[in-house]
C-alpha cells in the first residue's frame, strides 16, 4: 500500500477538474487558498505524502457565505463516501462534529473549510476551499492510549492516495448534482446520518450550518464557524490527524 511507485500515477479526475501537485513538504490547504482566485473552481491540489493522503479543492459557490458554508457538509460526505468504497464493510465510517472523520470509532482524518477573510456573511464568496486529510498509515504498532487509526493498520487493501482522490472527486460531483436538485439541506441531512450518535440526543442542522443537540436537558446550539476555526482533529505539530 502507498508504495513510491504507485504515487507516480496522477489521479484521473472528472471533466472540469484541474490538478496541481506539490512535493511532500507542501501544504495543500494553504496552497489552494493562495491560488483559488486565479485557479478557479474544481482545482484540486494534492501533496505527494506517503503517511497522509492530503488534498484540497476549490469551490465557487453561488450563495451568500452564511448559506454557502453548508458546502462543508457536502465535501465531508464525499470524503466519507470515498473512504467507504474501500473500507471493510463491517465497520462504519462516521463523523464527529463538525469536521473529524472516524473509522471504527478511531480518528482517521478530517476536513477543513476556508473562505476569503474579507467576505461578509451576506456576501457571495469568490471561493471556498475544502481541505482533507486521511491517515494512510500510523507508521508504528498501536500504542496504549492511542485514539487515531490508519488505513494500512485497519485493513484497507489495495488502495492508495490516487484511488481515494479519484473516488472523492466522483462523489463530490455527485453531491453537487444533488445540491442543485435538492438544496443544501439535503447535504446536511446526509451528513447527520453519519454523525456519531449519543444516546438520548437528537441532532439537527440549522440553515446557517450550526448544530442543535436536543435532549431532556433542552437544546444546545454549537456554532459551525467557531468549530471550523478550532480544527480539533488536527495535530499542528505533526501536520496530520491526531494519534
Amino acid at each position: 500500500m502507498l508504495q513510491s511507485g504507485e504515487l507516480r500515477r496522477e489521479p484521473v479526475l472528472p471533466p472540469g477538474f484541474s490538478l496541481v501537485t506539490l512535493r511532500e513538504s507542501g501544504d495543500a490547504f494553504a496552497h489552494a487558498q493562495a491560488i483559488a482566485g486565479e485557479a478557479g473552481a474544481a482545482t484540486l491540489v494534492w501533496v505527494r505524502r506517503f503517511d497522509i493522503i492530503e488534498f484540497a479543492v476549490v469551490l465557487e459557490p453561488d450563495a451568500i457565505l452564511g448559506e454557502a458554508r453548508l458546502a462543508h457538509y457536502l465535501a465531508m460526505n464525499a470524503l466519507a463516501d470515498a473512504l467507504a468504497v474501500y473500507s471493510p464493510p463491517e465497520r462504519p465510517v462516521l463523523f464527529r462534529w463538525p469536521d473529524a472523520l472516524t473509522y471504527d470509532l478511531g480518528l482517521i482524518g478530517g476536513g477543513r473549510l476556508a473562505w476569503p477573510a474579507d467576505c461578509a456573511e451576506n456576501q457571495v464568496p469568490d471561493w471556498l476551499v475544502f481541505g482533507a486529510m486521511v491517515r494512510a498509515t500510523t507508521m508504528s504498532p498501536f500504542q496504549p492510549g492511542q485514539t487515531g487509526v490508519g488505513m494500512a493498520e485497519e485493513g484497507f487493501e489495495e488502495v492508495d492516495a490516487v484511488d481515494l482522490i479519484e473516488a472523492f472527486a466522483r462523489h463530490l460531483m455527485l453531491g453537487v448534482s444533488r445540491w442543485q436538485e435538492e438544496g443544501a439541506r439535503a447535504a446536511a441531512r446526509r451528513w447527520l446520518d453519519r454523525l456519531e450518535k449519543v444516546v438520548g440526543v437528537r441532532h439537527g442542522i440549522e440553515p446557517d450550518g450550526d448544530l442543535v443537540a436536543t435532549s431532556q436537558a433542552g437544546d444546545e446550539r454549537k456554532s459551525l464557524v467557531e468549530a471550523l476555526a478550532r480544527v480539533d482533529w488536527l495535530d499542528r505539530e505533526s501536520g496530520g490527524p491526531k494519534l
